[in-house]
């Protein structure tokens, strides 16, 4: 740990390549708060770059500090001494994207973690105020950190348009594919079907609200579901294969994994006949608010999804446990 003018910071190197170093604590500009970090949870996302070195089409170009989903106390500013939830994503505010109202869809938006902007596995970080969400008392450190997978799920469930008392499927239950079949139930669907190889997710799956279970990764596992709304949350075709087969004809399918290659492929005949529509999920969009409140009210448990905490002298292992999907999510306590 660093001084009073320093902090450990946690960088990518390359693929598996993590090392600590003692940094100087950063000065908060204009708009901007210092964050002492409190929690982080490493995400599917963050496990690309750390295996692959990159999601898709962007790679690894400079030793960056992993980690956007997380929370803090800030120090000084407006908010000093609040314990806070922390957006990771800057849009630009002045694009056709953002004026509209899509500021995730921003083709500027900076993005903690990713590219040149670093992120959460730090003591300390600045980040704009207006980025900052106070948590309710009853909310700790460790939910404010999930309240961003949670505003993912929020954020794709908008998407997949479910009607009063449909039927729902999730394809992949990790955490946010965990929250999903929570939210369904918050929003009256009378059937929810969850699929995952992984027989300890999908008994958390029933514990969380899913009707059915289904413990496996192929597709003629789900035939004959017929669900209104479909949420592919595994990032491989087999999943994507998974969800073509158990949509309705005329559902939806919602894409929110990310794949390990920048391409995804499903059975193009099937989602013909069946007149699929197909909605991809890109992080999320002014959903805070919303999501800090279905946590406060208990409607949607974040607490239970924790499963490993690592301290940031740790980060090495607790990447690796999150690789092995040992359990659920995984978090890091600077």
């Amino acid at each position: 740990m660093g001084d009073d003018s320093t902090g450990m910071a946690v960088r990518l190197h390359g693929v598996g390549a993590l090392r600590g170093t003692s940094e100087p604590r950063p000065v908060p500009g204009d708009g901007m708060s210092l964050v002492r970090v409190t929690a982080v949870g490493l995400c599917g996302s963050d496990l690309h770059w750390f295996t692959h070195g990159g999601i898709g089409d962007a790679q690894l170009t400079r030793p960056v500090v992993p980690g956007h989903e997380f929370a803090g106390v800030v120090a000084g500013g407006p908010l000093h001494g609040r314990r806070v939830a922390v957006d990771p994503a800057i849009p630009c505010g002045r694009c056709a994207r953002c004026l509209d109202g899509y500021g995730n869809l921003c083709p500027t938006v900076r993005f903690a973690g990713h590219g040149e902007l670093d992120g959460a596995l730090r003591e300390w970080l600045a980040w704009p105020t207006s980025l900052l969400h106070p948590l309710p008392d009853n909310l700790s450190d460790t939910d404010g950190a999930m309240l961003e997978p949670l505003g993912v799920a929020v954020h794709a469930f908008d998407l997949g348009h479910l009607r009063l008392g449909g039927s729902v499927a999730v394809v992949g239950c990790g955490p946010i594919g965990l929250l999903l079949i929570q939210l369904a139930r918050v929003a009256g669907a009378t059937r929810v079907v969850a699929m995952d190889p992984l027989v300890h997710r999908t008994d958390a799956a029933r514990r969380l609200g899913a009707d059915e279970t289904v413990t496996a990764e192929t597709a003629d596992h789900l035939d004959g579901v017929d669900a209104d709304v479909v949420f592919e949350v595994a990032g491989n075709d087999r999943a994507v294969h998974a969800a073509v087969a158990a949509a309705r004809p005329g559902g939806r399918v919602v894409l929110v994994g990310i794949p390990d290659e920048d391409t995804t492929t499903f059975p193009a005949g099937a989602a013909r006949r069946k007149g699929l529509t197909f909605a991809m999920c890109r992080r999320m969009n002014h959903v805070y608010p919303r999501a800090i409140d279905l946590v406060q009210r208990g409607r949607v448990d974040v607490a239970s999804l924790v499963t490993h905490r690592f301290p940031l002298t740790q980060a090495t292992e607790a990447f690796r446990t999150a690789v092995r999907r040992a359990g659920l999510k995984v978090v890091v306590t600077p």
